[in-house]
């Protein structure tokens, strides 16, 4: 059995001997994403098993161990992790976790600190927790992120982003019901059977663009909503009770932004960091060139999204930031900082003017940048149909989804009128209730 070894601040370490014994638990936030780097990690000898609950308890057992002022997803984060220590199915002395850990201005540099105190105070502190970081923060001996394993990481969010594109764009309107999804689980088995080298990208994702459009589609029109806001809430099943769920059974298209425009504006907040703020130059000269490498990568894919009249693509990072400099400076850059004000108007420029901006009771940064700034791209937008739904322990998920349909009601009258318009007078027909 692996010896539990300490760093020289306490910290109780991941040793090598570990990474053969113990198993790691990993919250889930992005289905595809999530799944994919789980494979991945799992082929590089990491016995990592992904955590896909959403059951009530799990709040329940964030309340007990972390103050209930503390940021919502942290509570979730660490209640769905203890809730899977405690739960019977581990071995407490052969078990690991593994958290991301931003190194920024939001609470969530915060998450691994409360994590190991939640441990502490339920006499689970035997159990190491990993850092999950790519600035070199809390280094363990047996965790360690080689080049090979970032390559296919970065390989599996492109992926990841693309295919939840697409079939977000299918999946409302499939003739065939759950084609979409099938397609998607192929692909991520093809995908994961290969190197995953970024070399191949330009050549593999043609063929996946390819494949969804030979899926066959209706020409129903549907409302489409966008969903924005602090990153957890905004992807996280757990973090949003199943919004996009809950958007489908309502007959909507839903419209998520990728992760892969988070990860540039982290390089991009490096650089800012060197502009505004007086930090040193080496760190910004490292971030210009990992933001030029995943701006590459994005164009490749919003190019070859393009050449289908089916598909929709995203407006570039640069794009989005430029957007977001009509309201507000590069220099807000706090949580998810001016892209998520990029984010919205990028989604309405794009015809998507419903909005549900997501965020976690009390999160200062989102509170600015997201709903303090709907006012003003109102003023700009006046067809913008945006509402701010707050996610908390004591937030009822029946008050959260009416205030949703009351924003759909507006949604699905203004498509109604376009519709009629759409035709002849003598031609017209009354709206189709399902839309």
């Amino acid at each position: 059995m692996a010896r539990l070894e300490y760093a020289s601040d306490g910290r109780l370490l991941f040793t090598k001997q570990m990474k053969k014994e113990y198993t790691i638990l990993m919250p889930m936030m992005l289905p595809v994403h999530f799944s994919m780097m789980q494979k991945i990690l799992a082929a590089e000898g990491y016995k990592i098993e992904l955590l896909t609950s959403t059951d009530s308890q799990i709040i329940n057992e964030g309340l007990k161990s972390v103050h209930n002022d503390t940021c919502y997803p942290a509570l979730l984060v660490i209640g769905q992790l203890l809730d899977a220590i405690k739960s019977g199915k581990y071995d407490k002395d052969k078990l690991a976790l593994v958290i991301t850990q931003t190194g920024g201005g939001c609470r969530a540099s915060n998450y691994i600190h409360l994590l190991r105190k939640a441990l502490k105070k339920n006499g689970l502190d035997n159990i190491p927790v990993i850092s999950f970081n790519t600035l070199g923060m809390e280094k363990n001996p047996g965790f360690k992120l080689s080049l090979k394993i970032v390559i296919r990481l970065i390989s599996a969010v492109i992926y990841g982003d693309l295919l939840m594109l697409l079939a977000n764009q299918l999946r409302p309107y499939e003739v065939n019901k759950g084609q979409t999804d099938k397609l998607v689980e192929s692909w991520c088995e093809r995908l994961l059977k290969t190197k995953l080298s970024i070399f191949d990208i330009k050549n593999t994702i043609p063929q996946i663009c390819k494949d969804f459009d030979k899926i066959e589609i209706s020409s129903t029109q549907k409302v489409k909503v966008g969903i924005v806001g602090e990153i957890y809430v905004k992807f996280a099943p757990l973090g949003n009770n199943n919004l996009e769920r809950f958007l489908q059974s309502e007959d909507c298209e839903v419209v998520v932004p990728g992760l892969i425009d988070f990860i540039i504006y982290c390089a991009d907040s490096h650089i800012v960091d060197t502009q505004f703020f007086g930090m040193k130059p080496i760190g910004g000269f490292v971030s210009k060139l990992l933001k030029s490498f995943f701006i590459h990568m994005q164009n490749i894919v919003i190019d070859c999204v393009r050449g289908f009249r089916k598909f929709r693509a995203p407006a570039s990072f640069e794009q989005i930031k430029a957007m977001a400099g009509e309201y507000l400076s590069a220099g807000n850059k706090m949580g998810e900082g001016w892209l998520l004000t990029g984010e919205m108007v990028e989604l309405i420029n794009s015809g998507v003017e419903n909005i549900i901006c997501t965020q976690p009771f009390g999160c200062l940064p989102n509170h600015i940048v997201g709903k303090g700034m709907i006012r003003k791209i109102r003023e700009n937008h006046s067809s913008a149909n945006i509402v701010a739904i707050d996610y908390d322990a004591g937030a009822t998920k029946i008050n959260q989804e009416n205030r949703i349909k009351l924003m759909l009601s507006v949604a699905k009258q203004k498509l109604s009128q376009k519709e009629q318009l759409s035709f002849p007078a003598e031609e017209r027909q009354p709206a189709d209730s399902a839309v």
